[in-house]
């Protein structure tokens, strides 16, 4: 019913829309990425060329009360036919009160504060092919009603629709050793991807302190996988969504250099309940022996209590990094880490995350990831041959 009221106050305001500004801008990119080692299976290379185009639109109108903002996205990948694909990442129209707002449409959302991982972060799906750390998300349906007060903002999302997980294919690298079939996924809700999701969240900032309470019903976006095998006897996996509650806290505290940073999370799944949770700091070090350049020092440990531990890569986990800012006119910065699994001692990854301004519409970014598994019991084991360095042109307009 919402959905139904805000198109027909959209359709109302077309008028209006059809004079609007519209602004233009948005991204494109050329990224080279180089696998270190020999693949551990024989279709696939060990160099990789890809570009990707995003572009945005965006108009106000309505005395800046209401606004349309869309957001694309397309890749080509030389080599992975499934890491070649498109999606809306956002097309929303917001209408804002003085103390309210209200969003419908596909959209992002990102919750949480830590580095190393986003347990709280839930709304959106993982974009799958697009990077080993999880961070890039497709877009989401909904309708979200926010609720700006003193004592806090609060969201309440209804996500009448569910996105399944990208995977790569045969011939792309940073996969399972068998096919991930996302033609059938297996879901608990007999709705299917229809099942009517929804989750609320309340932001406070109390001085120094900024705390988040969140909690969401619907179907997982990490999904189990089933062993299938057809009618030809070829073996795959199957994505299996169950259905979850979660309630999540993350919480930001400023103190003087400090920062301390924190999510956790409940989690009932399958008659299962389970916690997780991360937390550390980042201590910042400015103008470092008197110069201009910064440079900020973070830990942060990973512990989940789940006894199945086959899908769970951070269970008890140490992440140390160093954060080098520049301070220049182009922006350069240089974050390096180590993850250390704490019940394998030979279990580890490593990543860098470089980029720089060239001039005002051309960045250029470095990106590596490097694993290191010999435990054939740990989830990583399957990413031992994948380590990479990947760099990219970008292009801003």
């Amino acid at each position: 019913m919402k959905t139904l009221i805000s198109l027909i106050s959209l359709i109302a305001f077309l008028p209006t829309i059809v004079f609007a500004e519209i602004k233009y801008s948005g991204s494109a990119a050329l990224e080279q990425r180089y696998f270190i080692q020999d693949a551990l299976y024989p279709q696939q290379e060990r160099a990789n060329l890809s570009v990707y185009f995003s572009p945005e639109l965006y108009t106000k109108f309505n005395d800046g009360n209401d606004s349309i903002l869309f957001k694309g996205f397309y890749r080509f990948d030389q080599q992975d036919a499934e890491r070649t694909h498109a999606d809306i990442r956002e097309f929303k129209w917001i209408h804002s009160g003085n103390e309210w707002q209200i969003q419908t449409g596909i959209s992002k959302v990102f919750w949480g504060q830590t580095e190393s991982l986003h347990l709280v972060d839930i709304v959106n799906q993982t974009d799958g092919v697009e990077s080993i750390d999880g961070e890039d998300k497709l877009g989401q349906p909904m309708v979200a009603f926010s609720l700006f007060k003193d004592w806090g903002n609060t969201t309440v999302f209804v996500l009448p629709y569910f996105r399944e997980r990208t995977f790569s294919g045969n011939d792309g690298r940073l996969r399972p050793p068998l096919p991930v079939d996302t033609d059938n996924p297996i879901y608990e809700s007999k709705d299917e991807e229809k099942n009517l999701d929804w989750a609320i969240r309340w932001q406070h900032t109390l001085g120094d302190w900024e705390v988040g309470l969140s909690y969401f019903d619907g179907t997982s976006r990490d999904p189990d996988f089933v062993l299938n095998t057809n009618e030809l006897l070829k073996t795959s996996l199957r994505p299996f969504y169950p259905q979850i509650q979660q309630v999540g806290i993350d919480v930001l505290a400023l103190m003087g250099g400090w920062t301390i940073k924190f999510e956790g999370i409940q989690r009932k799944v399958m008659e299962q309940d389970f916690a997780a949770f991360v937390g550390g700091f980042e201590y910042s070090f400015v103008g470092l022996f008197d110069g201009i350049y910064d440079v900020n020092w973070l830990m942060e440990y990973q512990y989940d209590d789940r006894d199945n531990l086959t899908n769970v890569i951070a269970q008890n986990d140490l992440m140390i990094g160093t954060r080098l800012v520049f301070n220049d006119i182009d922006g350069t910065q240089i974050l390096a880490g180590i993850v250390q699994d704490l019940d394998y001692s030979n279990v580890r990854s490593g990543f860098v995350e470089a980029s720089s301004r060239i001039n005002n519409n051309w960045k250029w970014r470095l990106d590596a990831w490097l694993f290191s598994s010999d435990e054939p019991a740990d989830p990583s084991y399957v990413l031992r041959r994948d380590d990479y360095v990947q760099f990219s042109l970008e292009y801003y307009f």
